[in-house]
């Protein structure tokens, strides 16, 4: 069981974990404490290592469900397959649903199910490379589990962590939930073509962002309509280093 969001059953959790007991004969009471995020951590670095020795741009997607994750990803991979090498790790707690729709598009793709686990680690995601074994000069996108919470604490060894909120969801997430936004290094505002239809304020959606983390690189976008797709995807290929 993971130690801190209490996710996790038989088949998710964190191998040793490093623990510090500490006695206090005064009172007759033991803590302990548990760096229960140094094994992900050490995971992680090798995981970054790999990457950078191959020239792999990884992206972290975190948000919550029904953001429009799945169906970006959709989209940044038409985009992107014919340019460059483009390899998908679906996370999610049950069924190969999204990945099956990213096989569908002639991609590699390995699915993770975490069961009740909120978050994808480093380890997990190591194994996914073994199966996957990436080419060098290529993207790799990791869907992480829909949860605005867990996957931030988290380290995977990626180069970019991007956020997506969509418009449905208001324009306070990134107040409620200002840890995740803290952590992004991109936050994608998603289903901008909504807008017309709801009360949230994009102005004002944009400016909690910023109050939160004043060094976001914001992308407005609206993956059914290819509004702003085609920014995020000359991004991604400009951090690989492939002319666009």
């Amino acid at each position: 069981m993971c130690g801190i969001c209490g996710c996790g059953d038989h088949g998710h959790h964190h191998e040793n974990e490093h623990k510090h007991h500490h006695h206090d004969h005064e009172t007759g009471r033991i803590s302990v404490e548990q760096d229960i995020l140094r094994q992900n951590n050490l995971s992680a670095e090798r995981n970054r290592g790999y990457f950078e020795a191959k020239n792999i741009f990884c992206v972290n997607l975190m948000s919550s469900p029904g953001s429009g994750k799945t169906t970006l990803l959709e989209e940044t991979i038409r985009r992107l397959k014919d340019k460059i090498s483009v390899y998908v790790i679906e996370g999610d707690q049950q069924t190969s649903n999204d990945a099956d729709r990213i096989k569908a598009l002639d991609v590699p793709v390995f699915q993770v199910n975490t069961g009740t686990g909120c978050h994808l680690d480093a380890s997990m995601i190591c194994h996914a490379l073994q199966h996957l074994n990436p080419g060098n000069n290529a993207v790799l996108l990791i869907e992480n589990v829909g949860n605005l919470v867990c996957p931030a604490m988290f380290d995977l060894g990626e180069a970019c962590k991007t956020v997506i909120v969509s418009t449905t969801e208001g324009d306070d997430k990134p107040l409620k939930y200002p840890y995740m936004f803290q952590e992004a290094d991109i936050c994608i505002i998603n289903k901008t073509d909504l807008l017309p239809y709801l009360r949230a304020d994009m102005n004002l959606l944009r400016e909690n962002c910023l109050k939160v983390n004043h060094h976001l690189e914001i992308f407005e976008m609206s993956a059914l309509n290819d509004t702003g797709v085609k920014e995020w995807c000359d991004r991604l290929m400009n951090a690989v280093g492939t002319p666009i």
